[in-house]
């Protein structure tokens, strides 16, 4: 997901009313609407999806002669349709349609019954400089072009088999040990941010995602004793976390 410097989402800037309240514009060509709610948050990520899909649609609808069937434009406009599309999370589809729209920008009038793994090998490969951006690109082609096998505009898919980059961390990452914990609260005692920042991490064992998100509105008494009511971003599993004692001081 691209950010801008405002710290908000592509196309996202902050606005001001009559009565001094800050609220987030998002406006892309003629398409202007107000989002509610904290910038990031699942709520306001759902918000931002259907804001990128009134776009989608209006432009959808202006230029829908001008759609070639067959086209990777004709497969996106049906992907975005579909229940396999639909039925993602809002940022996983705000970040699935950054890929997919910067690529039928380049290619979407191409037909993609002539695409060829010799094709997709050498989009990817043009990508070099940034191979995380190539690996991210080739995971949404090989989606989407199951997507049209399935729905009978391809045989077979070519990006089957096109080999990723490397990963840049093959080994992971580092595991802080307990005296790295240490030297952090040394430097971050009790009583700020970055201390909480820590303790949600450490005594929940949530990702980073999800600990953001956690709040007092959170808590709830389950046979009398405290707990964080979650529900995971990623697998939408529903989790109730006891508070360790170190993480309530904090």
């Amino acid at each position: 997901m691209l950010r801008t410097k405002s710290g908000l989402p592509k196309h996202c800037c902050w606005n001001t009313d009559q009565r001094g309240n800050r609220y987030v514009r998002f406006r892309k060509g003629a398409f202007t609407i107000n989002l509610t709610g904290i910038p990031w948050s699942e709520d306001f990520m759902r918000q931002y999806a259907k804001a990128l899909e009134g776009v989608n649609n209006t432009a959808g609808n202006l230029g829908a002669e001008r759609t070639k069937p067959g086209s990777f434009n004709a497969l996106v406009v049906s992907y975005y349709r579909s229940p396999d599309f639909l039925g993602l999370k809002a940022s996983t589809q705000a970040r699935r349609r950054e890929y997919l729209e910067r690529f039928r920008k380049e290619h979407g009038d191409k037909p993609i019954n002539r695409l060829t793994r010799g094709h997709i090998k050498d989009i990817i490969g043009a990508k070099a400089n940034t191979p995380e951006g190539a690996n991210n690109l080739l995971k949404v082609l090989r989606l989407i072009l199951n997507f049209a096998v399935d729905d009978g505009m391809l045989a077979s898919n070519p990006a089957i088999g096109v080999k990723r980059y490397p990963s840049k961390n093959p080994d992971g990452y580092h595991t802080w040990t307990e005296d790295e914990v240490a030297q952090f609260i040394e430097r971050h005692p009790l009583g700020t941010k970055a201390y909480l920042a820590m303790m949600l991490m450490l005594c929940t064992g949530q990702r980073r995602g999800d600990a953001v998100h956690m709040g007092w509105q959170h808590i709830r008494m389950d046979n009398g004793m405290k707990k964080i009511a979650v529900r995971q971003e990623k697998t939408n599993t529903p989790l109730l976390i006891p508070i360790h004692p170190d993480l309530e001081r904090a």
